[in-house]
């Protein structure tokens, strides 16, 4: 027997030495969930180990995010209250532009990027101002009007200090309106990370109860991609690259990995993020709880598929654990 395989498989040094696919705690982004308040590190019961954490508390936690080796983090918002277009994503006085200068005042360093949709700020829990109408459940999801409101969520954010932008709602054309409205106030410097493909997915269950929302009527696959669907991805990213993208972005991770793979070899100049979202996590947990995997084990296989699959950042709730299991 000529061809032995299992001879460069033998020691723990070879192993090593010619593994394909790595993971460094710089590739990982750790989600943040702020509310207003203090001394506020509320735990999210659907996501062990994930808190709401108030302004005050944000020191504590992203020193301890940095100690673990990470270099970003994702802001989402719980406003203290919510109207049809939600006013306080674009306040001065926002939860997250209040997080945002609290951050950069005690770690400059550390790469803050914010997520830029209306769902969590809606008093209806939608990603985009509605249509008028009688009946509620005939409400739609206007897209060009509600442009306007992301470009003035965007340069909020700007305004008080972000590294980077991630429009999240899918809203057709946010990423160059969103371009234009930050180089046309002089913040042509920050970036934008576009969850380009977004799936209409399960998998978002317990980040509903993290940020305390969720749409009150109908849901959001008139604009969130179907499931089903590949080749539309391509598109989507594409269309986002010619408006001036800096970083494409698959959502879910695990079950879309043919996704993400095909956008590697699609757009092979592109920084790629994938997110590993709460449902993700929370069925992790849970399984581990329960005592039938083993939680460095299993959480770093799915994270090595992620990237193996094609994704140069990934975004997920165990980012500090990692960060800490890898130093």
């Amino acid at each position: 027997m000529k061809e032995r395989p299992r001879r460069l498989r033998r020691t723990a040094g070879l192993r090593a030495m010619l593994r394909e696919t790595t993971l460094s705690a710089h590739q990982l982004i750790q989600p943040l969930f702020v509310t207003h308040g203090e001394d506020i590190h509320r735990p999210v019961p659907s996501m062990p180990g994930i808190f709401q954490h108030s302004v005050d508390q944000l020191e504590i936690e992203v020193q301890g995010i940095v100690e673990a080796g990470i270099h970003a983090v994702l802001l989402f918002g719980i406003p203290s209250k919510k109207d049809e277009i939600g006013s306080e994503n674009f306040s001065d006085e926002g939860v997250i532009q209040l997080a945002i200068k609290a951050i950069k005042k005690v770690q400059p360093e550390l790469l803050v990027i914010t997520d830029v949709c209306l769902c969590e700020y809606t008093s209806h829990g939608h990603c985009g101002l509605l249509s008028p109408s009688e009946r509620t459940a005939e409400r739609e999801v206007l897209n060009d009007e509600t442009l306007k409101i992301l470009d003035r969520v965007a340069v909020s954010h700007a305004k008080a200090g972000v590294d980077v932008v991630a429009p999240s709602g899918m809203m057709d054309g946010m990423v160059g309106s969103i371009r234009s409205a930050l180089d046309d106030q002089g913040y042509s410097h920050v970036s934008i990370m576009s969850y380009a493909v977004k799936y209409a997915s399960a998998f978002y269950g317990p980040f509903r109860e993290a940020v305390q929302g969720g749409a009150v009527f109908g849901d959001r696959r008139s604009h969130q991609m179907d499931p089903a669907n590949s080749r539309e991805a391509l598109r989507e990213a594409k269309l986002d690259v010619a408006e001036g993208a800096d970083f494409l972005m698959v959502k879910p991770a695990l079950p879309y990995l043919d996704v993400i793979s095909g956008l590697a070899l699609g757009f092979p100049e592109m920084p790629l993020v994938s997110y590993q979202v709460s449902g993700e996590y929370s069925m992790l947990k849970a399984a581990i709880q329960n005592g039938w995997l083993d939680e460095k084990d299993a959480v770093m296989e799915a994270l090595i598929a992620i990237r193996r699959a094609g994704a140069d950042l990934i975004i997920t709730y165990y980012a500090k654990d990692v960060g800490r299991w890898l130093s």
